[in-house]
Parts: structure tokens; C-alpha cells; sequence
């Protein structure tokens, strides 16, 4: 089930736009010139937001089927991107075939492509609206008429909020969702950094200025403060490769090319 209500000349190809820089970045094909000429300019001086892509992508797999495994049987996952295979609903229906799943994002590209891959997909639908307006996605139809908010729900951010700028108010946007929660829902979260990589940032910012969506790096205590109100899971916000790793505990060459940290909290 879709939703797209945009029109036609709502899609634009003109500037890189972030999920499809995205999508370059874990080897995809769903991206345009104006994409792979931004995505490639950051790689050229930033090489490790591949490997951070990459494992940013394994953070969502790993924490969508432990919750899953928990009993969690409702996803939103807002901010969606592209859909790369394995996706929420795949990974989440691959434990628990009843496991319904709300896609939300506010790119008309992403809704087209959102359309054509999902539409044969059993409790699984898309949405068109913005994480800014957090009540626009908390009233959305495919929300009302998909999920049950008297039951616990997961929502997923994953990689997007490094998108979302201060002047937008993040820490509203979240506390919103947060408030419309039940006990026992749960915040999965992933978020850009330049702790690790400080002097390679200026040129990633500066890519995507130009793009449709501008790039806020923060630190782990900003991000940290986007769980208020929730409490995090073991091992706590850390790089993305240490949460939960399916075997060996990652070392210092496993990690030295990640810069995102990423966490799960359970609302009490």
C-alpha cells in the first residue's frame, strides 16, 4: 500500500539529493549523475562514509530483527530512503510474518520508488510527509490505518537526523513522537559524527549544501540527548559496528573508518 500525492513536477533531478547519494554509496543504481558526481566529490575526500554506510545499513538489519526477536511486531521507519534490499519489513517479517511496517519519507523520488517495490508487500505501506511536521506523520493515514498505538512501536531513524538542522528543532521533533508512544515502543537511532574524523568534514558539508538536504554532524553527547526520555539498551550509544555484533567484537581497525554512532531506547 502507497501513498504518494505529489505531482509529477514535484521530482527533482536537478540537485543531488541525499538518499540517493545514499543509495551510491552501498553500490546501488537508483541515483542520477548530479548524485554520483556529490557522492563520489565526498568519498574522493572522505573515503570512510562508504564503510560507515555500509555498516550503518548492517546497524539497521542487526537492531530491526533483535527487536523483532523481542516480540516487536510494529515498525516506522521514517526517513526511509531509497529501499535497499534487506528492508524493515523483510528483515522484521523474516522473524514474525505479522510484523507490520510504516515507511515515511518526504522525497518524491523515494515514494515512486517506494511504490514499485512494496506494492505487493503484506502489512507493509509508505507514506509522503515530513519528519519536521511530526504530527503530519503521527495523523497520517497509512500510520492510522497500519499501526496500533495502544501497542508497542518501534520507530526508526536511522541516518536522518544528521539532515535535520538545529533551527529545526530535532529535540521537538522527537519528543513528539516520544509523547505519542506507549510504554514498552521503542527509538532506534543512528546519527553522523565528526569525532573521529574531524578534519574531513568541511568537504562533506560543503557537497551538501548544494544538495537538497544539508549535512549537521554532532557529537555523542547531542546525540545522546535525542534518547531523553527513552532507556537505552546495552551496549548504549556507541559506533554502529559495536552494537550487537554478530560475531567477533569489532577492533580498532573495524572501526577506524566509522563515523556514526547508533542506539536503541525502550520507552518505560
Amino acid at each position: 500500500m502507497t501513498d504518494q500525492g505529489f505531482p509529477a513536477g514535484g521530482i527533482d533531478t536537478s540537485r543531488p539529493h541525499p538518499a540517493r547519494m545514499y543509495d551510491y554509496y552501498l553500490g546501488g543504481r537508483d541515483n542520477y549523475l548530479v548524485d554520483r558526481e556529490a557522492a563520489q566529490q565526498i568519498i574522493d575526500a572522505s573515503p570512510e562514509v562508504v564503510d560507515s554506510a555500509l555498516a550503518n545499513r548492517e546497524f539497521l538489519r542487526r537492531t530491526v530483527g533483535h527487536l523483532a526477536r523481542a516480540g516487536v511486531r510494529q515498525f516506522v521507519d521514517i526517513g526511509t530512503g531509497i529501499p535497499t534490499s534487506p528492508n524493515t519489513h523483510e528483515i522484521a517479517q523474516s522473524v514474525a510474518p505479522d510484523a507490520r511496517v510504516a515507511y515515511i519519507d518526504n522525497d518524491p523520488i523515494v515514494a515512486a520508488h517506494a511504490g514499485a517495490r512494496l506494492l505487493n508487500s503484506p502489512n507493509t505501506a509508505f507514506g509522503l510527509a515530513d519528519m519536521r511536521d511530526p504530527r503530519s506523520i503521527l495523523e497520517h493515514p497509512t500510520l492510522t490505518g497500519l499501526i496500533d498505538f495502544t501497542r508497542p512501536v518501534a520507530v526508526m531513524l536511522v541516518s536522518v537526523l544528521h539532515f535535520v538542522g538545529d533551527d529545526e528543532d530535532p529535540a521537538g521533533t522527537l519528543a513528539l513522537l516520544r509523547d505519542a508512544l506507549p510504554a514498552g515502543s521503542y527509538l532506534v537511532l543512528s546519527h553522523g559524527t565528526a569525532d573521529f574524523h574531524p578534519g574531513n568534514v568541511s568537504e562533506a558539508v560543503s557537497v551538501y549544501r548544494k544538495a537538497t538536504a544539508h549535512l549537521s554532524l554532532r557529537s555523542r553527547a547531542e546525540v545522546l540527548a535525542f534518547f531523553d526520555g527513552f532507556d537505552l539498551l546495552d551496549p548504549g550509544l556507541v559506533r554502529v559496528p559495536l552494537w550487537h555484533p554478530e560475531g567477533p567484537e569489532p577492533d580498532a581497525d573495524d572501526l577506524r573508518n566509522i563515523g556514526i554512532y547508533g542506539g536503541v531506547g525502550r520507552k518505560p
